[in-house]
């Protein structure tokens, strides 16, 4: 009983010491780093011993407690909890780390630390939940804490970026509060473990079907918000290149997957072996891969190139969980080969955002012609970089060759089983997508540790800089860095037993151990690969190049944000919105009066004031009055009815903004949070 409790205090304890470590840094900055630094070391020391622990065949630890947020508030520990519990709790602590010198010179580093360890508790509460009411309060407190992060600089471009990455999450919170809701409905439980069985009744009633649908495509609208999935990706490379690199390797390495692991409980659970949704996710999922592997490519800003590239890689994670949904699935291959893609990439994006952090804060620059020779005569930020991009690439011997080839061989194994022919072209997706993970990642490594800057004096004084990592830096770097050959190295040794704890989570069963070196496995990366190549030297060296110049191919119009979200927000749907009110407004005043004269022929209506309102004449006749006993003069009306008039236009303004609009939304869906915790 005792050892259950240690869920709660894992998840709620990092909210109590970002608390602690707020007031500590009023008095203290280097103190608060310390003490920062030592809740991430002893958060990740828990979740190494309950990884232990688990790996070792421990009973799984379970919490609940009734009466709370109207219903059951519960946790659990199993396989895959405890280890993405882990690798959450690893990237905190090399972010934190990695933190005390990117942000020695940057303002609110007190607001930075709170909100970095309020995330944590949140992010480990949503991994640890074990129904879903107790994953969406989680889910959102994490994307509230989280905003902070991208609003950090607040610069112009900080706050639009952060304005875009709150509207996304709130509107997903409050579409994902509906399917919670529906959900709860249909099933009579939120409970992952008995979650299954009432959907497959759902799913066999055909009357029953569409709400369920319904609902599955609320939860999904808001975890794919989240996760980065296409069409709401708009955040991810908006944010990114305004957030401070810690928190970007975050962003994308785990806020992402907390949006996945709601993917997943929906395609394990809710709808198993359901044709229409998988294939609804897998659509997804190579949407994503692709449109994101073309903007990194187009990309010729360092972190925006790695936002784009998370979009990307967040599709074969999709396609993956659309794979593991299909009837008559290879679900054992699908499985292994998203959680290692989900844990690969985890690790990965905070390799590569740590050492782009690196760049940016001794250049404070991200364009490609701007930072160009920077690592040149770096060795160790070379070795940290060549390990990401080789990763990410799906080179063979590195991390992410094993996933994807896990997930190439689940897609061929189901083109066998079903004879699926549209199953060809999504194959070609996925290789073309991995080809062009390999031409961008090259573009950058390139740009960074081989080609020189166009300006010799600029090349001269970043080949000066020796001492552009602190030694905590540089063990957050390379502690990083050095998991991905490790992975990729030893597949039989770590990579399958790693995977093999989320095979229960998932779903699916034990496999046998896959020839990862064979020439069938090989051929798929090698095909990529050659891809990459090919698009590199004919693409970037041919036509995004010009006189040693990269240059932005991109069309400026082609911004979805910019295209469809923002006028479709701001200006057709105030228009239509405010259209339809005013209508009904005036239809109302227009009926009493008509009622007024008609029917109840009640006093003539009162007469409008020459300015102000009639409480602003009444209560200003009063002042007047009562100035006029004592013998003075009094102006009470008109300085009234001017006090009322700057009200009116400063409400106005404020009422039209849409951060006005957002806080409300966000105030009115914490309202409700706490209306359910109350209750």
């Amino acid at each position: 009983m005792y050892g259950n409790l240690i869920l709660p205090i894992l998840s709620c304890a990092p909210f109590v010491c970002a608390l602690a470590v707020y007031c500590v840094g009023r008095f203290s900055k280097q103190v608060r780093d310390l003490c920062a630094q030592a809740v991430t070391t002893v958060v990740f020391a828990a979740a190494v011993l309950l990884f232990i622990r688990t790996l070792r065949g421990g009973t799984p630890l379970s919490f609940v407690a009734d009466g709370l947020c109207g219903g059951t508030f519960s946790l659990c520990l199993d396989g895959f909890r405890a280890l993405y519990c882990l690798i959450a709790a690893f990237m905190w602590l090399m972010a934190t780390l990695f933190s005390s010198q990117y942000l020695s010179a940057a303002r609110n580093r007190n607001r930075y630390y709170l909100f970095l360890l309020a995330t944590l508790g949140a992010t480990l509460g949503v991994f640890l939940s074990a129904d879903l009411f107790t994953t969406f309060l989680f889910f959102e407190i994490m994307s509230l804490t989280s905003y902070v992060w991208v609003a950090q600089e607040e610069t112009p471009a900080a706050l639009r970026a952060a304005g875009t990455y709150l509207a996304v999450a709130i509107l997903g919170g409050l579409v994902m509060l509906f399917g919670v809701c529906l959900l709860a409905h249909l099933c009579g439980t939120l409970a992952y473990d008995r979650l299954g069985a009432q959907c497959a009744a759902l799913l066999a009633d055909p009357s029953a079907r569409p709400q369920l649908y319904l609902a599955g495509g609320c939860l999904l609208f808001g975890f794919g918000a989240k996760a980065g999935a296409f069409p709401l990706h708009i955040w991810l490379p908006k944010a990114h290149p305004v957030a401070p690199a810690p928190a970007s390797a975050l962003l994308s390495g785990i806020l992402t997957k907390a949006g996945i692991f709601g993917v997943l409980i929906l395609s394990t659970l809710c709808f198993a072996g359901d044709a229409l949704w998988g294939r609804l996710i897998l659509l997804i999922g190579l949407v994503t891969m692709a449109l994101g592997a073309v903007l990194a490519l187009f990309s010729i800003d360092l972190k925006r190139t790695l936002a784009c590239s998370s979009v990307s890689q967040i599709g074969f994670i999709l396609f993956g969980a659309g794979l593991l949904t299909l009837p008559g699935a290879e679900l054992g291959l699908a499985a292994r080969g998203t959680l290692l893609h989900m844990v690969n990439h985890s690790l990965l994006k905070l390799t590569l955002f740590l050492a782009a952090g690196a760049v940016y804060m001794n250049v404070h620059a991200l364009d490609l012609n701007d930072i160009r020779g920077f690592g040149r005569k770096k060795p160790l930020l070379r070795f940290v970089f060549l390990m990401g991009a080789l990763g990410i690439g799906g080179v063979p011997l590195w991390n992410g060759y094993l996933s994807k080839t896990l997930l190439h061989e689940a897609l061929l194994e189901a083109r066998a089983l079903t004879g699926a022919e549209w199953m060809t072209a999504a194959e070609w997706v996925f290789l073309v997508s991995g080809g062009l993970t390999v031409a961008y990642m090259t573009k950058l490594y390139f740009a960074l540790f081989v080609e020189s800057n166009a300006n010799p004096a600029r090349q001269a004084r970043f080949d000066r800089m020796t001492d552009y990592l602190s030694p905590r830096s540089a063990f957050a770097l390379v502690g990083s860095a050095v998991c991905l050959p490790l992975l990729g190295l030893l597949p039989h040794v770590v990579t399958d037993r790693i995977a093999a704890l989320g095979e229960a989570f998932l779903g699916s069963t034990v496999m046998e151990p896959v020839a990862y070196f064979s020439f069938a496995s090989l051929r798929g990366a090698l095909l990529s690969i050659a891809i990459g190549a090919a698009v590199y030297l004919i693409v970037v060296r041919g036509w995004m190049m010009r006189d040693g110049v990269y240059l932005d191919r991109w069309p400026v119009w082609l911004d979805l944000e910019n295209l469809v979200y923002r006028p479709l927000l701001l200006t057709v749907l105030p228009v239509v919105c405010g259209t339809v009110c005013r209508f009904l407004d005036r239809l109302l005043d227009g009926i009493l009066v008509l009622l007024r004269r008609t029917v109840y022929r009640d006093s003539p209506l009162p007469y409008d004031p020459v300015e102000g309102t009639q409480l602003t004449e009444h209560v200003g006749g009063w002042i007047e009055a009562l100035a006029a006993i004592f013998h003075t003069k009094s102006n009470a009306r008109h300085r009234l009815a001017m006090l009322y008039d700057d009200f009116s236009e400063n409400s106005t303004i404020i009422g039209r903004s849409l951060s006005f609009g957002l806080f409300m939304a966000c105030l009115g869906l914490i309202l409700i949070l706490l209306y359910l915790l109350i209750l």
